[in-house]
């Protein structure tokens, strides 16, 4: 039976996963995880944790289901939940929110994301500005809602855009600007001159942001500046998070997002289609996570700035090139002066398992296709491994000067 052609093609041909006959590839993320499932290998290619999250998390789901929160909660999420992110918003950035009309729970961020894009895009000539690379993701949703991906490259050694390239990129066509800050897959964490043109930029031109904000609690040097906390960004802004990445429960899909309640209403509107709700007994295991005390959180950036350094050190010893990343889980690494003759970061992180057992991702796999000759030998490595498993990986890639 041929393919029946349809919106999944739009996504597959956004995220650059449709072959020359239209047949949808694998992506390199299911392709480098079954490599390392078939050889053994240390996976530091996806990004999730290996280890569990705190106890009081954990413990709150296991009794939510066994009192019986184990049926379809509201359409907007649990009250407890909403009423703990806008607890959360207050406490860590100073927002107040309505947690009954300004917050919503979704299936993890990208839901979120989804949603919030489908939304919010309607016209052909709608035009979505991400900084390159970026979460695989963007560029699938924002095809699948029918607008333009346009891009603003982030380069090495710090990963700051160019300011006159962000001005550029941002027109009257602009509907959404899209941030992810700390940022995957990078690990920069923009400047405060960055956040101020981009909500500068979306008034003039009358945009929308919407920001991925995943990785707040994973910042290794000061507090996460979330972009609505800025002066005239709430009223445009639309935040998401989730307690996936900070709480290591990344398969729990527990995600939210907060904005002025007509732009709630409008993502909600969408989302009530897409899955209606998830996650009924782990909706109150992450509002318990967002009151836990304040050195809860700053020890989880902690030991994910242990796990980031000691892999920098084990990078940086087998050859490579390293960025020190500023936050989330991930660490790039230019692959260079490693690369055997005619070898890209595609080949070599297709190599690597057999060459090492260590697992890992291009950052070609987070770029549009104009753009991949500029990030050709860079290599990302996730970092949210536990202590023994990152060291051993390093022992293991010890080997590839030699």
């Amino acid at each position: 039976m041929s393919v029946i052609p349809g919106a999944w093609q739009r996504a597959a041909r956004g995220a650059g996963l449709l072959s020359a006959d239209g047949v949808p590839a694998p992506t390199i993320f299911a392709e480098m995880s079954a490599l390392a499932a078939r050889t053994g290998a240390i996976n530091l290619g996806q990004g999730f944790p290996d280890e569990d999250g705190p106890a009081e998390v954990l413990e709150a789901a296991r009794a939510a289901i066994a009192h019986g929160g184990n049926q379809y909660p509201p359409g907007r999420g649990t009250a407890d939940l909403l009423t703990a992110v806008a607890e959360h918003q207050e406490r860590f950035y100073g927002l107040r929110l309505d947690p009954e009309r300004e917050v919503l729970i979704t299936a993890g961020a990208t839901e979120a994301l989804a949603a919030a894009l489908l939304a919010l895009l309607g016209d052909p000539d709608d035009e979505v500005v991400v900084f390159e690379p970026f979460y695989d993701a963007y560029a699938a949703l924002v095809a699948l809602a029918g607008a333009r991906l346009v891009t603003v490259p982030l380069r090495r050694p710090d990963f700051q855009p160019d300011i006159d390239e962000l001005r550029r990129a941002v027109g009257d066509r602009t509907r959404v600007i899209l941030v992810n800050d700390p940022h995957n897959p990078t690990g920069t964490v923009l400047s405060a001159e960055v956040r101020s043109e981009i909500v500068r930029l979306a008034h003039h031109h009358d945009a929308l942001i919407v920001t991925d904000e995943v990785y707040e609690h994973l910042v290794f040097d000061g507090a996460h500046v979330p972009i609505a906390t800025l002066p005239g960004a709430a009223e445009r802004t639309l935040t998401i998070s989730s307690g996936g990445k900070t709480f290591a429960t990344t398969g729990w899909k527990i995600g939210w997002l907060s904005a002025p309640a007509p732009l709630v209403d409008a993502v909600l509107a969408v989302k009530q289609w897409l899955t209606y709700v998830n996650g009924a007994p782990f909706q109150p295991a992450i509002a318990v996570g967002l009151r836990l005390p304040d050195d809860v959180f700053t020890g989880i950036a902690a030991r994910l700035r242990e796990k980031r350094d000691v892999l920098g050190a084990g990078l940086t010893a087998a050859g490579f090139e390293v960025s020190v990343p500023r936050g989330s889980y991930f660490t790039v690494a230019d692959a260079a002066p490693l690369l055997r003759t005619g070898e890209d970061a595609a080949d070599f992180c297709r190599a690597l398992p057999g060459r090492t057992g260590v697992v890992a991702i291009p950052l070609t796999a987070f770029v549009t296709p104009a753009q991949r000759a500029d990030y050709a030998t860079l290599v990302r490595f996730a970092a949210c491994k536990r202590l023994d498993v990152i060291a051993e990986a390093s022992n293991r890639l010890a080997g590839l000067g030699a």
